[in-house]
């Protein structure tokens, strides 16, 4: 397989609007050919979603879930139209991206999202690592941006895989749509429950417990 530089993923972003993962990943799988690679993008429906990504998506719906009345998700999807609002895939999307929240409980909905701190937190995290496997210096940034994308892929939902076809990604499945329903379609927000989170529960001590009860009915 070629080399793919990012001399050549910058320039197909440029061609495209395609984001720069996508652009990489096309021209993998195209072989370094940029025919090819535009054309992957087209099928996949990448192209036509970063040409309708800078739209203003201020309709949509707010999906929700609940699991066994213990999980709770609500989540807000945008798309450009009440029509499309109102239409059974885009619904359907909706409450799906609220399955996926229950199931694997994201922390934000996008990678811009996490705050530096927490980047920088990771990345220490991440050399300590891979310093304990004697990792070359020469090879630790590269070796601790692999490290950010698996903790992306964990906390981000729309890096998240698919909780009904992992082999696809959050993001992927929503740029599917985005090509069906031909509207720019993003989730903005969503906030997930599960009883009992957050709260100190009393650990009891059975023998103790059971002692006391004792000595007080002997009293």
């Amino acid at each position: 397989m070629p080399e793919i530089t990012a001399e050549m993923v910058k320039e197909l972003r440029e061609k495209t609007g395609a984001g720069l993962m996508d652009c990489k990943r096309a021209l993998a799988e195209a072989q370094g050919d940029f025919v090819k690679a535009e054309e992957w993008l087209r099928k996949k429906g990448i192209t036509t979603a970063a040409k309708k990504a800078g739209r203003v998506a201020a309709e949509g719906v707010i999906g929700c879930y609940v699991h066994s009345g213990k999980i709770g998700v609500i989540v807000e999807v945008n798309c450009e139209t009440d029509f499309v609002g109102r239409n059974d895939d885009f619904q359907a999307l909706a409450k799906d991206l609220a399955m996926h929240i229950a199931a694997t409980s994201p922390q934000y909905v996008r990678r811009e999202e996490v705050p530096a701190d927490v980047l920088e937190k990771q990345k220490e995290i991440g050399r300590q690592q891979l310093k304990a496997k004697n990792v070359p210096e020469a090879r630790m940034d590269q070796a601790v941006v692999g490290k950010l994308e698996k903790f992306y892929e964990t906390v981000c939902l729309v890096d998240q895989p698919w909780f009904r076809e992992d082999k696809k990604k959050v993001h992927e499945i929503i740029t599917e749509k985005v090509a069906k329903i031909g509207e720019n379609i993003s989730v903005r927000r969503f906030s997930r429950f599960q009883v009992g989170e957050g709260i100190e529960k009393k650990k009891e001590d059975l023998a103790a417990e059971v002692a006391k009860t004792v000595a007080a009915a002997n009293a």
